[in-house]
């Protein structure tokens, strides 16, 4: 079961990384190029942190249901911020990032959209960090092992 969670982690990271990369290539296309420059750079941090995450799967102490939540909110968090910093490139929103798009705004919906991506994924970045590093912490694995 751990190996199958963490290769599709490692799957989902590549794929990522790969879409952050490409993102690069978009950046005169948009509004707001800066911003666009911040979804490359996020798409190729989230993608390595996804890895990151799947080649440390297996050290996790965590019980099924906090590591079903734990890969959920780190692939929601680390997706919805390429995907809310590109819509903020393409769509030239500014509310919620005043120094990557300064003076730019977009229609009020926009703006709530990208609003809510930001905040959301900040939160579950946050809890998907900390479960991860009660999984990790110190002397749970050999504890772990010993009992099973």
């Amino acid at each position: 079961m751990k190996e199958n969670v963490s290769r599709r982690l490692l799957f989902a990271g590549f794929l990522l990384l790969l879409l952050g990369l490409l993102t690069g290539f978009t950046l005169p296309l948009l509004v707001n190029p800066r911003m666009g420059l911040a979804s490359h750079m996020q798409g190729i941090t989230n993608g390595l942190l996804l890895v990151a995450l799947g080649l440390c799967w297996g050290r996790l102490v965590l019980s099924s249901r906090a590591a079903w939540l734990t890969g959920w909110l780190a692939l929601y968090g680390t997706y919805a911020n390429w995907l809310a910093t590109l819509l903020a490139a393409i769509w030239g929103t500014g509310t919620m990032m005043p120094l990557a798009a300064a003076g730019f705004t977009a229609a009020p919906w926009k703006e709530q959209l990208v609003s809510l991506l930001l905040m959301s994924l900040s939160l579950a970045m946050v809890l998907a960090l900390l479960l991860v590093i009660w999984g990790l912490r110190p002397g749970v694995q050999q504890r772990h092992e010993e009992g099973a």
